[in-house]
């Protein structure tokens, strides 16, 4: 979603759009990751105003995502709900050094009179992504011997504790 920067004032506003997935799921196939796909176009609520030269966005997101459980290797759908807060800042060339504060590292900076919300809202929602996907915290995962999913129920092979002899 882009808004002219013009249009932001120091009166809240607020605005719902749908994110497409497309730049997303590219996203995080480009890092690597194959262990999520967004599902369907995601919907964006935002509400924006202006503090002085500051542009300030908050809202919330609601993807419906599928991952791949780490565990059984099974596909399993899940809601990711998160709230967002952007601060752009304008965008001022400077050429002497800085050292970057924690604060900073919050930021982010427009320039020209547009703002796309597009690229810190993916961002976010790759961030927001579980570091492990797991179908349920009890999964039993895939018996190491025959492979098969210990979740489905018990496989017919030996446990690797049984088949180990006991100490005398």
């Amino acid at each position: 979603m882009k808004i002219r920067v013009e249009n932001i004032e120091e009166t809240e506003k607020e605005a719902t759009f749908v994110e497409e997935v497309t730049e997303i799921n590219e996203a995080l196939a480009r890092t690597g990751v194959v262990d999520y796909q967004f599902r369907q176009p995601v919907p964006v609520d935002v509400s924006f105003y202006r503090l002085g030269t500051d542009l300030l966005f908050r809202g919330q997101f609601g993807a419906a995502v599928s991952g791949t459980c780490a565990r059984c290797l099974e596909s399993y759908p899940f809601t990711l709900r998160e709230p967002f807060t952007f601060v752009l800042k304008p965008h001022v060339e400077d050429t002497a050094e800085h050292q970057l504060d924690a604060e900073d590292l919050s930021l982010s900076f427009y320039s020209g009179d547009e703002v796309d919300l597009a690229p810190l809202l993916r961002e976010a929602m790759i961030l927001a992504l579980p570091t492990r996907p797991l179908c349920s915290e009890d999964c039993q995962g895939l018996c190491p011997h025959c492979g098969g999913n210990r979740n489905q129920g018990a496989c017919s092979c030996r446990d690797a504790t049984e088949a180990k002899p006991t100490p005398k």
